[in-house]
């Protein structure tokens, strides 16, 4: 499945000068990742975003949001953002400052796998 490759490079934009961030082609989308934990990512035309937990029911409760069922089950903590929710610039960043907060506050993994395969943000 190819991803949205404007959207990729919006997110890019918001992320620009964040230390720590990558991105990683995974899930048939592309994935962004700060100190190893990703944080959002695009699938087709939908920002996956990672919330965390105790954001997960307030992020749904927004509009054009859904579960993110990749797997065929909801995974709490991660949802969908439907292309409609991040038109705006300011709608994108906030998500992906959503996305960012909960990803700060997680500890660093391991490099994660080749660097190869890894590409630097910003």
């Amino acid at each position: 499945m190819a991803y949205d490759e404007e959207l990729a490079e919006r997110v890019r934009e918001v992320v620009a000068g964040e230390h720590g961030v990558t991105e990683r082609k995974m899930f048939g989308g592309l994935a962004f990742m700060l100190s190893s934990n990703m944080f959002c990512g695009i699938v087709g035309k939908d920002l996956m975003l990672r919330v965390g937990p105790d954001r997960y029911q307030e992020a749904l409760n927004a509009s054009h949001v859904r579960p993110m069922d990749f797997t065929g089950r909801p995974m709490t903590g991660m949802v969908y953002v439907e292309a409609q929710g991040c038109e705006t610039d300011q709608a994108l960043e906030s998500w992906v400052d959503q996305g960012l907060s909960f990803a700060r506050s997680l500890p660093p993994k391991g490099s994660g796998g080749p660097t190869k395969r890894r590409r630097r943000v910003a």
